[in-house]
């Protein structure tokens, strides 16, 4: 009877994490932990970075098998759902949701019914300043080519710097499943060092004067254009672009939802219960694509290089434009509205309005720069467009 017990305690030990894990697995246990303080005590992006550090604690976890990587990477390309449903782990039939691109639309529905487009709506100007801070996008997409990345991984790569995370999600799902982990994690810590990463760049290229510029008052927008402009801009870009129109879809369905005033319930709910509940899927989802195999090596390190290159040259082109703006219209213009045009919603606008008020106090910016704001997340769903269109 004591031997038969000194067996099940040793082969439970035998099959115990501690005796079969890799020090691999350990350092991505770290990393995750790591993630939990920057989510929990800074309130970096906790949303969704603590849902998808959890995730990478799961994944890594030795002996769990919650996700099984093997599934989705097949020779032909192809899933197959049968091997999915005997073998999967939880995390696997997450993932589900990710590998097919429902999630992040469904993101894009939330944001959607939780945006107002009036401020975009009364400067239509700010369209400008939103597709001018994605131009470090395709910056950095031919930067990274340079470096040798492929033009799928490069394009998942540029993506970080529309600061959009589901967008940044959707592209690498479709065309760099492998670096998923990485770039979503690099896209949402970028997203919540917004703070911090824009303001020396507002500084380094705009004087005190130009900072000061105050702007006048927005003029207000009618019921009516609030909603035509979502249809009129689902109509356009989806046919011009027709691979945006999950993201762009979703997003202005959700606006309609919101504008028209009819769907009160569902409006809320989009915003509210659909979102909450999508987003922890999709952390949980992104984080268990963080093995240690994919995450620990050289590639990680430029993702995250090249993430913050493609994010910090998106505020420096939003900044420049803004700058040509204020010249063309005789300083009526704050040049650091254009900082904004990255699709970090409102936190963007908000440090442009920070930014502004140290330089005079008395200044208020920040409906002027919820335009471009605005712009910028639909400019980074064209630019994951024109990149699906491209590579796909």
């Amino acid at each position: 009877m004591l031997n038969d017990f000194i067996n099940i305690i040793g082969d439970i030990i035998s099959k115990s994490g501690f005796v079969i894990g890799e020090y691999r697995h350990f350092i991505m246990i770290f990393i995750s932990c790591v993630l939990f303080y920057l989510a929990i005590a800074k309130e970096y992006e906790p949303l969704l970075l603590l849902p998808i550090a959890f995730g990478m604690l799961l994944t890594n976890l030795p002996g769990a098998n919650l996700y099984h990587p093997e599934l989705f990477i097949t020779e032909s390309g192809k899933i197959d759902l049968i091997e999915v449903f005997n073998k999967g782990g939880l995390l696997d039939f997450l993932y589900l949701g990710v590998k097919f691109g429902v999630y992040p639309p469904l993101i894009f529905l939330g944001i959607g019914a939780m945006t107002d487009f009036g401020p975009l709506l009364s400067n239509p100007k700010s369209i400008l300043l939103g597709a001018a801070a994605q131009i470090g996008i395709f910056v950095t997409f031919i930067c990274a080519l340079l470096l040798g990345f492929s033009e799928e991984v490069a394009a998942a790569i540029a993506i970080i710097g529309g600061a959009d995370g589901p967008t940044a999600i959707y592209v690498t799902t479709q065309l760099a499943p492998k670096m998923l982990g990485p770039i979503a994690i690099a896209a949402y810590s970028y997203m919540a060092l917004v703070p911090m990463i824009q303001p020396p760049i507002m500084k380094l290229f705009t004087t005190k004067k130009e900072r000061a510029t105050v702007m006048g008052q927005l003029r207000t927008v009618s019921k009516r254009e609030k909603i035509i402009f979502p249809v009129v801009v689902t109509i356009l870009i989806c046919l011009f672009l027709p691979d945006a129109a999950p993201l762009v879809g979703m997003l202005m369905l959700g606006n309609l939802f919101r504008e028209s005033g009819v769907v009160e319930r569902i409006s809320k709910t989009a915003e509210n219960e659909l979102i909450n509940i999508i987003t922890i899927f999709l952390g949980l989802s992104v984080g268990a694509t963080a093995t240690a195999e994919n995450f620990l090596n050289r590639q990680t390190l430029f993702v995250i290089f090249l993430g913050l290159a493609a994010f910090s040259l998106s505020t420096a082109f939003g900044v420049l434009f803004g700058k040509i703006m204020y010249y063309a219209t005789g300083g009526k213009v704050n040049p650091l509205i254009g900082s904004a045009g990255v699709s970090a919603v409102p936190m963007a606008a908000r440090v442009s309005q920070k930014v502004a008020s140290e330089s005079n106090p008395g200044n208020f910016i920040l409906m002027h720069a919820m335009g471009p704001n605005i712009a910028g997340v639909i400019g980074s769903a064209v630019a994951a467009g024109i990149f699906l269109a491209v590579f796909r």
